[in-house]
């Protein structure tokens, strides 16, 4: 850690290597893409002179719009060397392109038109009156840039959610970014013959963090693909020989379902360690990959807040415990009890941190910070104790955030748009457990006396307006929803009180309709759009999906080839089934499902 204080900001990171070996490959990419530290550099600071050159000073908040990949990596680089970088999910729709942006307080919007989600971003910078500059690194001549940006100055800013409101803003200094790189790199032991394959997306705190900045400090290499796809994995390890990858839970649960198609490949590579973190990794799953891939598997525990790693269970010879997240792998740690004092060993508490790699404060935020902060420890708002050896285990947590698979969605922001339709009560969203996700998202609505809402249009209603991970699975509908002893709604409580703690995905599927599709899909009709979309699947995935309960996404599918199955479905049935609806829906059979009630409602008119 001794050297850490001397790096006083990224460029200072890439500058070191760039000096020691300036051909060293710092990004990699399928397709034989291959960026030295010499050339990062460059670009780093050629487009801090673009930056400069389009009005903008030193510090300056860039809003960041781009899709996985090399120009996102480089982007965030460069806009952190000379501002502060703000990376936004290309996922966002308008409105919510627009809230970031504003709570930002953004100046630019560095974007590429040509992903097939620009008209989103596009509208929203565009109303908000702010300048777009595109991701061209190439060709770009150094010059005399700005004093490039460190120490405490704040290099990112990245929203979470938190128990209750809109997301916060967490700005994170480079002196944050640095020592949690730097204790990544060591937990890892990385060396600059590493390269990680960066499937974890460059908007989120576990990509930059543990892909990108702790490849760098060791002066290894980033694999940037152009996101996660499962088909392609076992192409990209052959191709690109990666040493080690982290990824969430369901990715790697996406990568087992692939296993089969590639047998021996899975071994005899240059992994030696893959890593998990941003949710809860069952053990089941951390045996099968170790089994497959025949490594170790570290599961490691981090938050936005504390730049990432917080905990990580070691690689061998030390022993790693299942189930736990292991030993502190960053800022101090501690289990503290309501009243700020240290638990007993195996006593369970809140989990607090603090240290270099710990923000300050959310932005903008006093009201929250003062609750956040007690005597200089930040409060997780997670729940956890340490056993007799000094591992963590995590065993659940005080926020309501909603952890669907990794990604941190506030509940709040989905009652909201779901307040907005007419008819709409009040509205609730929650968790419910989910044997693939961890997580997935329900919601409790109460109708105005007199009207009668249908679950697939409020879903719709807010796939429309938020991102499509964030429409709830299911929605229940409920006289009144039910509330504690104070009269307040126990948010946490709801998955219990309405009896969805427990229930396996079919239930789910079932809960809280007042229509099913039960009959439809026991009818021969059922079984007719069963087979069809078997038929179609493999038409359009060019493989045989095997059972029905495999999802679209493991079997190769993305938006693009939703989008195809969408048009299928309409030459052959003539009716349309929105492609938001079948990735939601995810498997044959609850496609097949999809297609029942589109086919039901079909030529009647919408009484929703």
């Amino acid at each position: 850690m001794g050297e850490t204080a001397k790096l006083v900001g990224i460029r200072e990171l890439i500058r070191r290597w760039a000096e020691r070996d300036a051909a060293a490959p710092a990004l990699l990419a399928p397709g034989g893409y291959r960026l030295s530290y010499g050339d990062l550099l460059e670009a780093v600071d050629g487009f801090a002179v673009r930056l400069r050159a389009s009005g903008l000073s030193p510090g300056a908040r860039i809003g960041m719009v781009l899709p996985d990949g090399p120009d996102a990596a480089v982007g965030f680089l460069a806009a952190a060397s000379f501002g502060t970088a703000a990376p936004l999910n290309p996922a966002y729709r308008e409105a919510e392109f627009i809230f970031y942006l504003e709570d930002l307080k953004a100046e630019t919007v560095v974007a590429s038109q040509e992903d097939h989600r620009a008209a989103e971003w596009m509208r929203a910078a565009a109303g908000l009156g702010l300048p777009v500059i595109p991701p061209a690194f190439d060709g770009l001549e150094a010059g005399e840039g700005s004093v490039p940006a460190g120490g405490d100055d704040v290099a990112l800013l990245l929203h979470t959610s938190g128990t209750t409101g809109r997301p916060k803003a967490a700005p994170l200094s480079h002196r944050n970014l640095m020592c949690s790189a730097a204790r990544i790199a060591e937990t890892l032991r990385l060396e600059p013959g590493d390269r990680c394959l960066g499937i974890m997306p460059l908007f989120h705190i576990h990509g930059l963090a543990a892909g990108l900045l702790a490849s760098l400090h060791a002066g290894a290499s980033l694999i940037c693909p152009p996101g996660f796809r499962a088909p392609e994995f076992f192409g990209w390890l052959d191709e690109l020989e990666p040493t080690w990858y982290t990824a969430a839970p369901a990715m790697h649960q996406a990568i087992l379902a692939r296993v089969r198609d590639h047998g021996e490949r899975t071994r005899g590579g240059r992994l030696r360690f893959v890593r998990s973190s941003s949710a809860a990794l069952p053990v089941a799953v951390l045996s099968e990959l170790e089994g497959v891939f025949g490594v170790p598997v570290l599961e490691a525990y981090g938050m936005t807040e504390a730049s990432h790693q917080m905990a990580c269970n070691p690689l061998p010879p030390a022993q790693r415990k299942a189930g736990t997240v292991g030993l502190p792998a960053g800022p101090e740690l501690a289990v503290l009890d309501a009243e700020g004092r240290s638990v007993a060993q195996g006593e369970t508490g809140e989990i607090c941190i603090r240290g270099e790699s710990v923000f300050s404060g959310y932005l903008d935020r006093p009201e929250v910070n003062a609750q956040a902060f007690v005597s200089g420890w930040f409060r997780t708002g997670d729940l956890g104790y340490f056993d007799a050896d000094g591992y963590l285990t995590i065993c659940g947590r005080l926020k309501e955030m909603i952890n669907r698979g990794g990604e941190k969605i506030a509940p709040r922001e989905i009652d909201e748009v779901l307040l907005e339709y007419p008819g709409v009560a009040q509205a609730v969203a929650f968790s419910v457990p989910d044997a693939r996700l961890g997580e997935e998202i329900a919601a409790a609505v109460v109708c105005s006396p007199g009207v009668t809402l249908g679950e697939r249009a409020l879903r719709k209603w807010v796939a429309d307006r938020l991102a499509a991970f964030k429409a709830p699975k299911r929605i229940v509908f409920l006289e009144d929803i039910p509330k504690g002893a104070t009269g307040k709604i126990q948010r946490l409580q709801l998955a219990k009180q309405l009896g969805l703690d427990g229930l396996e995905d079919e239930d789910l599927q079932r809960a809280g309709r007042r229509e099913t599709t039960e009959t439809a899909a026991a009818s021969p009709a059922g079984e007719a759009g069963l087979a069809l979309m078997r038929r179609l699947w493999m038409e359009v995935l060019h493989c045989d999906p095997g059972e029905a309960g495999v999802g679209f996404v493991e079997a190769g599918g993305d938006s693009v080839t939703a989008t195809q199955l969408a048009a299928r479905i309409w030459e052959e049935s003539g009716v349309e089934v929105p492609v938001w609806d079948l990735l939601e829906r995810s498997t044959m059979r609850g496609m097949a499902s999809a297609l029942a009630e589109a086919s039901e409602e079909s030529g009647s008119e919408d009484r929703e």
